[in-house]
């Protein structure tokens, strides 16, 4: 099935109070700081966590799956400092996202974010030839927690990020 309807999304500078109802931002802090709810508040009871390096290839911009994880939160953050994109929608009991809902992040190099359990997203995106990125998740979120939503099935759109 095709496109009926391209919707653009621009994505905006992320900062801790507009990305509050998808998750975390995370910034550097002094290394003696006590734990606290800047740090990011983690949900990985539900398996065995699993920290990795990926490697991401540049696909674009457009999109037309955005995808969730219901068992746990999910860190993401680039490395040597590249920025990078990402597109979410609030997590619901629903299931599927709105479409009004989803907005999109531009994502600098000296921060990561922390996905609450049940946030949409869908990326990362970037305009490099490639970026390393490091994840944490659970072992098996891709075999067993990955909640997927077709936008151009259901909504009859694929998405762009600007």
């Amino acid at each position: 099935m095709e496109a009926k309807l391209l919707q653009t999304i621009r994505a905006q500078l992320i900062t801790s109070e507009s990305f509050h109802p998808f998750g975390q931002v995370i910034i550097a802090s002094s290394d003696h700081r006590p734990f606290g709810l800047k740090d990011a508040q983690l949900q990985l009871q539900n398996g065995i966590p699993h920290f990795y390096i990926m490697r991401l290839h540049q696909r674009g911009r457009k999109f037309h799956q955005i995808t969730r994880h219901q068992l746990c939160t999910q860190c993401l953050g680039s490395l040597e400092g590249k920025e990078w994109l990402l597109a979410v929608a609030p997590p619901s009991q629903a299931a599927l996202p709105r479409l009004e809902d989803v907005v999109a992040f531009r994502i600098p190099g000296n921060c990561f974010i922390k996905l609450e359990v049940g946030t949409w997203h869908a990326g990362p995106y970037f305009d490099d030839p490639w970026v390393d990125f490091y994840n944490l998740e659970l072992s098996d979120t891709n075999l067993v927690d990955h909640d997927t939503c077709s936008l151009l099935e259901h909504y009859g759109v694929e998405c762009e990020l600007v």
